[in-house]
C-alpha cells in the first residue's frame, strides 16, 4: 500500500487484499494509491494544483498474465450490503455501501444485497467470457 496517509478501508484474508473501499467524499490531500504496485488493478487519486499539466502520453502495450478478475464497483445511487469472502470462501466481512462509495474487488468471492433501489457502475477487465466464468457457492 501507499506510504501516503489515505483514508480507505482494506479487507484482507490469508495475507491477501480481498477488497478496498473508498467512501464517498473521502479525498486525500496529496496523490495516493490504495493499492500496491503488484495489484492486478490499481486504485488511487491523483491530486494536482490548478495549472499543473500531465504530459500527453500513450501506454505501451505491456505483456501481462491476468489470473484474476478484478472489479471496481461504484454505487451510483442507492445502498447495498457487500459480503466478502477469501479465496477459500471463508467469510471476511459484510460492508454497507452507500451512494458514491467505490469498492475495488481484487480476489476472493463476493455477493450483494440491495437495501434500496440501487444502481452500481461496474468496471472490470475484459473480454467477458460469459456467465461460465462465475462459480456460485
Amino acid at each position: 500500500m501507499s506510504d501516503t496517509p489515505f483514508p480507505f478501508e482494506t479487507y484482507s484474508h490469508a495475507g491477501e487484499v480481498v477488497a478496498v473501499v473508498v467512501r464517498a467524499g473521502v479525498r486525500p490531500a496529496a496523490t495516493a494509491f490504495a493499492t500496491d504496485a503488484e495489484a492486478s488493478l490499481q486504485l488511487g487519486f491523483i491530486v494536482s494544483p490548478a495549472g499543473r499539466e500531465i504530459p500527453r502520453h500513450v501506454h505501451r502495450p505491456p505483456v501481462r498474465t491476468v489470473t484474476r478478475s478484478a472489479e471496481v464497483l461504484v454505487v451510483d445511487s442507492g445502498t447495498c450490503e457487500m459480503d466478502l469472502y477469501g479465496d477459500d470462501l471463508t467469510p471476511v466481512a459484510t460492508v454497507a455501501l452507500n451512494t458514491g462509495d467505490v469498492a475495488l474487488l481484487l480476489c476472493g468471492g463476493h455477493g450483494f444485497r440491495m437495501t434500496d433501489d440501487t444502481v452500481i457502475l461496474e468496471i472490470k477487465q475484459g473480454p467477458y467470457p460469459g456467465l461460465d466464468e462465475k462459480e456460485h457457492f
